[in-house]
């Protein structure tokens, strides 16, 4: 009698945590109600429906809060043996987030982006084909270490600016440089918040991104720079500079706000990518990189750290929160369980199609829904897999996440963050890009680099 009891509240707990999970996905792809809003009201009645009525536990609700792991000595040093926190809201991947976001205010307003993107055009000589292929690669190395957000925050609006003085359409450069954004963003563990989560609740180093999704980013970067120049290089090349006034053309050094500022936001950037290349060696954690940065960032401010403050996306730190709390309603019932037995059963064991199946599925969902939550929520499944399958190794599976919610998310205009920012950058400045236009260039080198990704998996892992 007790077992179908528990049973019968297992179920309740299940189907409550899944309707819940599937409401607020529909709720984020709608856009009707801002994303943070669904996800924390959504945690909110994981906590109470799910851990608090069906299974009445308060363990639950401790274990997917998980505010005990900050005061602890793993959560800012490991010296190996201890790992970073991985269960419940992983309070390493946002407080990492908040730091990166803080210091690349403080690098905005010293006009850092600016100064780079117009040295950089005038190295070229404002010439629109050396200039298009230049931002490609920019976009994808800025976004190794910086939100891809961000990076296609200040490239559209340059881009937009230098289209109108050199006389050429933005939008093919708009649409190379977001797509580079999010493919620079895969190759490393800051570069992309999939990456982030994965990396912080696998325990995985920057230089074990570097090393691996950073290998098929850099392949896949010289293939797509060919695809673009061959899709709108010719297009580009017609819009050769013409009657040009380049005395209108303002001069690089004139982006930079503040001298001192420039240079100390600079030295904390480099500093903080040191911090994250040897964090391995040197045992600190990604929270421990975060905090330090933006504390050094917002005493470097000094009176203007308040404004710096005020600038922060607490947005997208509270999205986190709640989106972790439902993703642990699912963990906690066992549904991801038997999410990740599904799949072992569907590839017989056999890694090669499990790899297929992971990185396919990731790639297809990522572009269609936030490739966030989605990336969250399978990091419990590929563990499952990893330890139900034999000879199924956890890193494989990983990189197969990975490039596929990195990547996919790059096939539409609502995929990746960086996609909806650049189309309205675009659209602010009378350039409207449609799905049609979009998904006519993006789609096709979606499909190349995922098809990319998974031959490199197989040949180098399976």
């Amino acid at each position: 009698m007790n077992k179908m009891k528990g049973d019968y509240e297992t179920m309740v707990a299940q189907v409550l945590a899944a309707v819940i999970f599937v409401a607020m996905f529909l709720l984020i792809v709608t856009e009707k109600i801002e994303r943070h809003i669904v996800t924390l009201v959504c945690g909110l009645l994981t906590m109470v429906l799910v851990f608090g009525v069906a299974m009445q536990s308060m363990s639950a609700v401790l274990e997917t809060l998980n505010l005990r792991s900050i005061f602890t000595v793993g959560f800012w040093y490991t010296s190996g043996s201890e790992g970073e926190s991985t269960a419940g809201i992983n309070w390493a991947t946002i407080i990492f987030i908040l730091g990166m976001m803080v210091m690349v205010e403080g690098m905005a307003k010293a006009g850092f982006f600016r100064w780079l993107c117009m040295r950089l055009a005038k190295m070229v000589n404002y010439k629109p084909v050396p200039l298009f292929i230049t931002f490609m690669v920019m976009s994808a190395v800025l976004a190794m270490f910086i939100d891809s957000i961000t990076v296609i925050l200040f490239l559209a609006a340059v881009t937009v600016e230098l289209a109108k003085l050199l006389k050429f359409n933005p939008v093919p450069m708009i649409l190379s440089e977001i797509f580079c954004a999010n493919l620079g963003g895969s190759a490393t563990m800051c570069g992309d918040p999939p990456n982030i989560i994965i990396g912080t609740s696998l325990e995985y180093s920057f230089a074990d991104f570097l090393t691996n999704t950073g290998v098929i980013a850099g392949i896949s970067l010289i293939l797509v720079v060919i695809y673009f120049y061959f899709v709108f290089g010719r297009k580009m090349a017609s819009q050769g500079a013409q009657d040009i006034d380049f005395s209108a053309i303002p001069e690089p050094k004139d982006a930079i706000t503040n001298k001192k500022d420039f240079i100390i936001s600079s030295i904390i950037f480099g500093c903080a990518v040191v911090m994250l290349v040897t964090h391995a060696q040197t045992g600190l954690t990604v929270a421990f990189i975060g905090t330090v940065v933006a504390v050094i960032t917002l005493l470097a401010a000094g009176k203007s750290a308040l404004d710096l403050l005020k600038k922060v996306d607490y947005k997208t730190l509270l999205f986190f929160v709640g989106l972790f709390a439902v993703v642990g309603g699912l963990e906690q019932t066992g549904i991801l369980e038997k999410i990740a037995a599904l799949i072992g059963d569907i590839s017989g064991g056999n890694l090669k199609l499990m790899v297929a199946i992971i990185i396919w599925l990731s790639a297809i969902a990522s572009a269609f829904v936030d490739n966030i939550p989605f990336a969250a929520t399978m990091i419990p499944v590929i563990k499952s897999l990893a330890v139900t399958q034999a000879g199924v190794d956890l890193e494989t599976l990983a990189w197969a996440l990975s490039m596929g919610t990195d990547i996919g998310g790059s096939a539409t205009p609502i995929g990746a963050s960086a996609n909806v920012v650049g189309t309205s950058v675009a659209a602010k400045n009378g350039h409207i890009i449609g799905w049609g236009e979009y998904c006519k260039s993006a789609a096709p080198a979606t499909i190349i680099v995922v098809t990319i990704s998974m031959i490199i998996i197989f040949i180098r892992y399976c």
